[in-house]
């Protein structure tokens, strides 16, 4: 077969790769280095061949293996009862599909494996925003080894050079109420594995795996990162070789986390892995946000609509459920302009606390004697939006549904082990349950016209096996079975992923999914952490960041309401606190910031995310910036004390330096505390009126900031002159 070169490319983005026999192999991705250059790729694509190696160059596939002198990890993983353990693809078909304005498109290798019994596919995706979607998939053929054992997948991940020049890693770990918390190091030799086993990514998840050059930050760096959208076990790698990867230094990959035995293919049967998808940017990982908000936001499922206040019931009432007292929190709830109130855990059979009920999915008739109904009235007569808690996944052994069919419970045959928080996983792959749950939450959806579905999912995964078999795929799948159910019966729902807050954050859950709960945690100060990182995969309009109490539920920490007003302006607000409680003072400042929300929305769920990189950890200065660049809205925010006793000279990344415009301090949530005798001049004007500057100055040089005490915010709104 006479080679040939395929390229995708968008965005300033390229993917090529050279057609030949036996695999295909890549020859870039990163930087659109422009067409004409393709003979030249090719002559340079065989680097040298090493003393003590293979006697012909080493090539980087697009389906690693060690035939192609790959001593890394491969891209598929597997055997036959021992046998058929080192994979030989050869290509079979190929294609490529570029549309007529040559942005994007779709290239496809199909291969032929004799050795190991399959028929193999890789499926590379360019949209036309630079984000490239890799999807793999097998197919067990036994015309190809007739009597072969059935074939276990042990995994399939989708590898993707990067250059010398990626000398670090970012990924991410946490726990609850401290999820995303980002860790670096040196991308040095050796492999570079994060593997889940709980489930579903969890609150420890990578959640993205980012390689870059030195010191690469939010603004700065060309980086090269992926993000398996996949709601179950998950693994991500980067690996350096000595001898490198073909004419690369590294690979970078992801792909599900199988356990064993849990993919078995015999005659006919596929597994098809969840697409990973890469993305390079040279304008560090913000860039990266910019190319995956605008993937997201050009779905046709994206929400259109305003995002509406919410008002969650949780943390007000807690188990608590009262019509009286619920009608007093909603009455205020629509006098400060809530939109849409969630009635949270509680309201179901038996569920006064978090040991008993789940899976009984009836309204309690004990505390609720009329039904939901007078509450949803309530609700409807302000003109907002109901919504209701659910836990499907989840059951408690003190329910009837339990007691009923222990056999449902997701668990070995020798025993279960211990509950989590009171509960266990109820096995939704088996089809009475399955059935089971999307009948009652359908009826209930339809019984109360219901807008919204808070979908929780608090414990993880342990020994996660339905008749000895290993489940954790088999779940997944069934919940996203279940999720485009409810969606296609009633295509007006919304439904929000919340998994004890972040533990199940990813691009898969959000293709079935209308919002993310970044985390349990509404303590301001490590909300902004929190949120500021997942904003780099998710957009703001999809991320619920509500105000809480003044005294945090989760931490105890102690801040003001201006602070937790402005830390919940940067994506789709909400309210948790007690408004029943809550003095007509603060009640005012709680309106003026809806108010403010709703003026700003159209901004911040459109807007490009943007983060400076500032020298001084202790602060932070993020913001929203139109697309057209006509308005943007920053926060400048100290988290603690620091060395430092003023900033200098900060930039605003994101504005046109060619621009003027029109600055003004917003101040009607409260002025922010300062640790300082008086402001820098041009900050004292701005928040008696709006100031012109330059975006010169603004963006290129920088300007001084105000120095805060610790936990205070400032809100800074730009509008453009014409």
């Amino acid at each position: 077969m006479l080679s040939e070169v395929f390229a995708l490319r968008a965005g300033g983005t390229a993917f090529i790769v050279e057609v030949g026999h036996p695999v295909p192999r890549v020859l870039h991705w990163g930087a659109d280095p422009g067409p004409g250059w393709d003979d030249d790729l090719r002559l340079t694509a065989a680097p040298a061949v090493l003393n003590n190696s293979p006697d012909v160059p080493r090539v980087l596939s697009v389906w690693p293996t060690e035939r192609d002198g790959w001593s890394g990890t491969p891209a598929q993983s597997g055997n036959a009862a021992g046998f058929g353990t080192t994979p030989r693809p050869e290509l079979a078909a190929r294609s490529i599909d570029v549309p007529d304005d040559g942005v994007g498109g779709r290239i496809e290798f199909r291969f032929v494996d004799r050795v190991s019994a399959l028929r193999s596919a890789v499926v590379y995706e360019l949209d036309r925003f630079g984000v490239l979607a890799v999807t793999m998939s097998v197919v067990r053929d036994l015309g190809l080894n007739p009597g072969a054992a059935p074939y276990t997948v042990d995994g399939l991940l989708a590898l993707l050079p990067v250059p010398e020049r990626a000398v670090e890693l970012l990924d991410f770990t946490g726990k609850w109420c401290r999820e995303r918390a980002p860790q670096r190091a040196p991308f040095g030799f050796g492999t570079h594995l994060r593997a889940t086993r709980r489930g579903k990514p969890g609150h420890d998840s990578p959640y993205l795996l980012v390689a870059g050059t030195a010191s690469f930050g939010f603004g700065h760096g060309e980086v090269w990162a992926a993000h398996l959208a996949w709601s179950g076990e998950q693994r991500y790698l980067a690996e350096r070789l000595p001898e490198g990867a073909g004419t690369f230094a590294a690979v970078l990959g992801a792909g599900e986390s199988l356990r064993s035995g849990e993919v078995i293919l015999a005659d006919g049967e596929r597994y098809e892995a969840p697409p990973v998808l890469f993305v390079w940017s040279d304008a560090g990982t913000d860039g990266v946000a910019d190319r995956l908000h605008r993937r997201l936001r050009a779905r046709p499922s994206h929400p259109r609509t305003p995002r509406p206040l919410v008002l969650n019931t949780w943390e007000a009432v807690y188990f608590d459920h009262d019509l009286d007292r619920l009608t007093r929190l909603a009455e205020r709830a629509a006098a400060v302009g809530v939109e849409r109130i969630v009635l949270d855990d509680g309201w179901f059979h038996r569920r006064r606390d978090a040991d008993a009920g789940l899976g009984d999915w009836f309204v309690d008739s004990d505390v609720w004697p009329a039904g939901l109904d007078p509450f949803v009235k309530v609700v409807r007569s302000h003109g907002m939006q109901f919504g209701l808690w659910f836990e499907p996944e989840m059951v408690n052994l003190d329910s009837e549904l339990a007691r009923a069919h222990p056999d449902w419970i997701l668990g070995p045959a020798a025993g279960l082990g211990p509950s989590a928080r009171g509960q266990y996983v109820l096995d939704i792959a088996r089809p009475a349950a399955y059935d089971y749950l999307l009948e009652r939450i359908s009826d209930l959806v339809r019984t109360h016209e219901i807008d919204y579905l808070k979908w929780d999912h608090n414990r993880d995964l342990l020994e996660a096996v339905s008749g000895e078999r290993p489940s954790v795929r088999r779940q997944t799948v069934a919940l996203y079975r279940l999720l485009d159910e409810l969606r296609a019966r009633h295509p007006a729902l919304e439904i929000e992923s919340c998994s004890g807050g972040g533990g199940r954050v990813d691009l898969g859950i959000l293709d079935r999914t209308d919002r993310v709960w970044a985390s349990d945690c509404n303590d301001p100060v490590e909300r902004v952490r929190i949120e500021r990182w997942t904003r780099v995969l998710v957009p703001p309009e999809l991320v619920g960041s509500h105000l809480g109490a003044d005294r945090a539920h989760t931490t105890s920490r102690t801040t003001d309401l201006s602070f937790r007003l402005v830390a919940s302006l940067t994506a789709h607000a909400g309210i948790e606190q007690d408004l029943t409680l809550t003095s007509d003072a603060d009640l005012a400042t709680i309106a003026a910031w809806s108010a403010l929300y709703r003026e700003v929305r159209p901004l911040l769920h459109t807007g490009r995310v943007v983060n400076a990189d500032v020298a001084d950890d202790a602060t932070a200065l993020y913001g929203t910036v139109a697309q057209d660049g006509s308005r943007a809205l920053f926060t400048w925010l100290r988290f603690q004390t620091s060395a430092a006793g003023q900033s200098g000279r900060v930039r605003f990344p994101g504005l046109d330096r060619a621009s003027r415009y029109r600055v003004t301090i917003r101040e009607e949530l409260g002025a922010a505390s300062r640790h300082q005798g008086h402001d820098p001049e041009w900050v004292a004007r701005a928040t008696r009126g709006p100031v012109e500057l330059s975006g010169a100055v603004l963006a290129g040089t920088g300007v001084p900031l105000p120095t805060l005490n610790p936990q205070q915010a400032m809100l800074i709104d730009i509008e453009r002159i014409p």
